[in-house]
């Protein structure tokens, strides 16, 4: 098993910054995430936020009691010259690989429990830390289960354009039961969310709206081989590699194609289907979960991971299209927790005489695994 987290955010209309901040860590068995939403809108919003989340979720890691970090904030918190009061509301999910933790809130909206396929409600024990009003759940998740925490802005959607008096919460959780499904990631979930939110804005929100998501699923591994390694004596040696262990399997590349339809014996069959022109088109092997071209499209498949990090990109983060570079995105972002790249430092012969080499190659294959590890990926290259 393992955790996944994911968040998407609005600002205000008219503002440069968020006044909500999302901050997570994983710190050995725990995964802890703060979202933090600053009083008002704008920069000073921002900072509040951004303390905040930032200092409870560094104490909160490192198992401070709850009753110092609440006082922390408190003593820490610029005041507001305007209002006098220096105020930033917080939700607190602090849970370990096995599932189990505590879920504590101050001032945002009640958080919605995914669970089974429907949304519930957490139970909620009322405590008084430092003269506030906080609560604390327990959390023990099951495979697939979610944990959906939300900033205001998503009760306020709509308030004086579609809806009169903003998103009731029993809406919000019917929208949730026809939209989400539990094999969806935690970003995919969030955004699911905020865009609606968004819709109900009008594309103008009204406050700042960020919805953060942390879901507890299977482990899924995926190994990925990327070009053929610079020995040919040891193309039987680095595909046995590449081939160990119950993972998914994905071949980037046609001279890596040939070589482990090679290995297994089994014939390399290509698709003439071009569902995206700027593509090329996908190959078959047995025992293969995926076989793509090479640079091309992982050159498309970083473009995708960049759109899919951005918090404030409200299309939908699962992908419909059948091009090698959407359905390599669906098994990299939305399925896989642990990614191991075999990535082959041989010269491309059908590279001669394009504006392609083996650097470039390397530094996609290392951007694109950078943007998986800021995902929350578990991601390992071997190169040969």
């Amino acid at each position: 098993m393992c955790l996944e987290y994911g968040c998407s955010s609005m600002n205000k209309y008219g503002e440069e910054l968020c006044g909500d901040n999302v901050e997570a860590t994983t710190s050995g068995e725990w995964t802890t995430l703060v979202l933090a939403d600053g009083l008002g809108s704008g920069v000073k919003a921002n900072i509040l936020s951004t303390l905040t989340s930032k200092i409870l979720c560094t104490m909160v890691a490192n198992d401070i009691d709850l009753y110092e970090c609440v006082e922390t904030i408190i003593q820490t918190l610029p005041v507001c010259s305007v209002r006098g009061v220096a105020y930033s509301t917080f939700s607190i999910i602090h849970v370990n690989k096995e599932g189990c933790g505590y879920l504590f809130e101050f001032d945002n909206p009640q958080a919605i429990y995914y669970h089974h396929g429907k949304c519930t409600d957490f139970e909620r024990e009322e405590l008084d830390v430092c003269g506030k009003q906080v609560f604390k759940s327990p959390l023990k998740l099951e495979n697939d289960d979610m944990v959906i925490v939300m900033s205001d802005g998503t009760i306020h959607a709509g308030i004086g354009m579609i809806l009169n008096f903003g998103w009731d919460r029993a809406e919000i959780m019917q929208h949730l039961n026809r939209n989400l499904n539990p094999s969806m990631s935690a970003r995919a979930a969030a955004t699911i969310f905020a865009s609606a939110c968004n819709d109900l804005y009008l594309d103008k929100p009204g406050d700042d709206t960020t919805v953060a998501v942390v879901k507890f699923r299977e482990r899924t591994d995926v190994n990925i081989m990327v070009g053929p390694p610079v020995d040919k004596e040891k193309d039987s040696y680095y595909v046995g590699k590449f081939m160990e262990g119950h993972t998914k399997k994905v071949v980037c590349g046609g001279t890596s194609s040939q070589i482990v339809a090679r290995y297994l014996g089994k014939p390399l069959r290509t698709s003439f289907d071009f569902p995206d022109k700027e593509v090329p088109p996908i190959g078959f092997i047995d025992g293969i979960d995926l076989t793509t071209e090479g640079v091309i499209t992982l050159r498309r498949l970083l473009d995708l991971s960049k759109r899919y990090m951005d918090i404030h990109d409200m299309a939908p983060k699962t992908f419909t299209k059948q091009d090698g570079a959407s359905l390599l995105a669906n098994v990299l972002f939305e399925e896989a927790s642990n990614i191991r790249f075999f990535v082959g430092r041989s010269v491309n012969v059908a590279h001669q005489g394009l504006p392609i080499d083996t650097g470039m190659k390397m530094k996609i294959v290392e951007h694109l695994a950078a943007n998986l590890r800021s995902m929350g990926k578990e991601v390992v290259l071997d190169y040969d």
